[in-house]
Parts: C-alpha cells; sequence; structure tokens
C-alpha cells in the first residue's frame, strides 16, 4: 500500500511555512510544547503525526496528535461526563484549587498534568494504567465522581524514515513510503483492554459514568467493521458504571490554514455499555466454508473443479 507523510511535527507535509520547518528542524511537537517524544527503532525521532494511503484520507498515528487544541478531548468529556465546563486542574493542586475558589474543580490524572495513577493487579504483581482520569470535585475539593479516559490512535508497519527525512530536507519533499496500519493490532489488543478496563470501571463506587475511548475515526471504523456495524452497538442515552463511550476526532479540513497545525473535529460520540462490546467482540462472524481448501488449490495451481482435487 504505497502511502505519504500526512503531518510531520505538527505541520501539514504540503506546509512550506517558517513555522513548519522550525518544528521539524528542532523535532519540536506543537500538542507537548516541547521535544517529540516518538521514537523509532534506530532511537531517531519520529515526528510522524499521520500517514496518508493513496485513496483515502488521512490516518492519525501518533496519539499525541489528539490532544490539539490544547487538550480538547479532556474538555469535551468533562462536559458530557459531568454535564457542565468545569475548569480542568493538575490532579495533585486540584483539591486545593476547588476550596480556594469555592467551585467544582476537575481533577486530571495523566501524562504532564496530575501523572498516571496506577492500580494494583489482583496478584499484586505489577500496575494496570488509564492514559487519563478526570475526577469531579465539589465546593470543598471532596471526590463526587470520576471518569476514565484511553486514548488510542494506530501503529504503523512498514518503514517511513525516508519519507520524514525528505520532508526535514530544505527542499521538504514528498515522497512515498511503505509504511502502513496494523489494524489487527485493534482486534487483537485494543478491544480486549477496553472490556476489561470497562469491567473493572462497574465495581467503582465513584466511576458512576464509565469508560470514554478516544480514537481517530479510521479506528473506529475499523472497530465497526470488526463487531458487525453500529447496530451491535445499542445506543444508551443515559450514563452509568458499565458505559463506554466512544469519543472520535477527526482532522477538520475546513479549517486548514498554513503556519498552524490542522485542529480537530468532533466526528462522532456513541454511548453503550460493555457488554454490548464484549457480545459483539465475542460474536466471530465466519469466513465461506472451504476457503482453505481454495488458497491451497490456488496455491499448487489447479482450478476449483471437482476433477482438479480429491474430494474427502
Amino acid at each position: 500500500m504505497a502511502t505519504t507523510i500526512w503531518e510531520l511535527f505538527g505541520y501539514r507535509a504540503t506546509d512550506s511555512t517558517e513555522a513548519a520547518r522550525e518544528a521539524a528542524s528542532e523535532e519540536r511537537c506543537p500538542f507537548l510544547g516541547s521535544k517529540c517524544i516518538k521514537t523509532l527503532r534506530d532511537g531517531s525521532i519520529s515526528g510522524v503525526c499521520s500517514i496518508k494511503p493513496a485513496r483515502s484520507r488521512a490516518v492519525i498515528c501518533c496519539p499525541i496528535r489528539l490532544y490539539a487544541d490544547d487538550y480538547r478531548i479532556l474538555r469535551d468529556i468533562s462536559i458530557d461526563a459531568f454535564g457542565a465546563e468545569y475548569p480542568l486542574e493538575a490532579g495533585p493542586a486540584a483539591a486545593a484549587k476547588a476550596r480556594h475558589t469555592g467551585l467544582k474543580t476537575v481533577a486530571v490524572f495523566g501524562k504532564k498534568w496530575g501523572g498516571e495513577l496506577r492500580v494494583p493487579k489482583k496478584d499484586g504483581s505489577g500496575f494496570y494504567w488509564m492514559d487519563w482520569i478526570l475526577a469531579l470535585l465539589d465546593e470543598q475539593g471532596r471526590l463526587a465522581e470520576f471518569v476514565a479516559v484511553e486514548v488510542q490512535s494506530i501503529d504503523t508497519t512498514g518503514r517511513y524514515g525516508e519519507g520524514r527525512d525528505a520532508l526535514r530536507s530544505p527542499q521538504r519533499r514528498i515522497v512515498p513510503t511503505t509504511a502502513g496500519f496494523n489494524w489487527e493490532n485493534v482486534n487483537k489488543r485494543i478491544l480486549p483492554q477496553l472490556i476489561y478496563k470497562g469491567q473493572l470501571l462497574q465495581r467503582e463506587r465513584f466511576c458512576k459514568k464509565g469508560l470514554y475511548f478516544v480514537c481517530p475515526q479510521p479506528v473506529y471504523e475499523n472497530i465497526l467493521n470488526r463487531i458487525g456495524g453500529e447496530a451491535a452497538l445499542p445506543e444508551f442515552a443515559n450514563l452509568q458504571p458499565a458505559s463506554i463511550s466512544f469519543y472520535v476526532y477527526d482532522h477538520d479540513l475546513e479549517d486548514v490554514k498554513d503556519g498552524v497545525p490542522v485542529s480537530l473535529r468532533l466526528a462522532g460520540k456513541r454511548h453503550t455499555i460493555i457488554e454490548s462490546l464484549q457480545r459483539a467482540f465475542n460474536s466471530v462472524t465466519l469466513t465461506n466454508p472451504d476457503v482453505y481448501r481454495d488458497a491451497i488449490l490456488e496455491g499448487l495451481g489447479l482450478d476449483r473443479t471437482p476433477s482438479s482435487y480429491l474430494n474427502p
């Protein structure tokens, strides 16, 4: 699959402004406000935010890219979960802030904020991690409720090093890469993790709205394809401890300007429950009969007529 880099260090590959060139030269991530933390196997800085297949739209392949617009995703989820736009505050300072201002405040635990919270495993060996915890505190700084947030983009396959280097050259050239997307990882790793973490959260007395899952639109579409479409995820308007809420983002192509990163748009959201996701994930849609036989015959250079093979 032919692909090209669509965004490098936060800026479109076609953006040749000084801002885009400086970000590439300094290896700076505009969404973190610091050096890019994504590395390749050789230890070099990646800088790649999204990759575009030849015949479809760009796919966000770095989760940090989803923190654009000053962590808009956290504000969107906080409003949805808690019903109002309360101030967000890094976890350790949130209780004092609420008491000082006399206002409800959302304590944020995650990278670059209050630090990720770890939960010990049942057997005591190791920990579980949530990308984000948003905890609503009352006017006295006491815990009222919380929600958990998982953020996922998509892992890549193949190589894009030459494409990255070409974009960092003075000519800022766009060249083809062999990079692709590891869609199967969504099925094998992401969905089982969501189901398990959602089940854990159902046991929490203060987790009244469940789990939020943030991902790019193509990842969500792949999940739907795997589980049999949106019909497999019935909508539940009222959030509950068993809820899982999909928050789907994509590039806002109507707000594209040179010299600034492309904003994100909320492409869709869906509130369902963990039980529905688990049921859909466990429902296997089988292929047609004899697909292995047909593959063997093709490998042997034989046609599919009965005379070309022995029936059992």
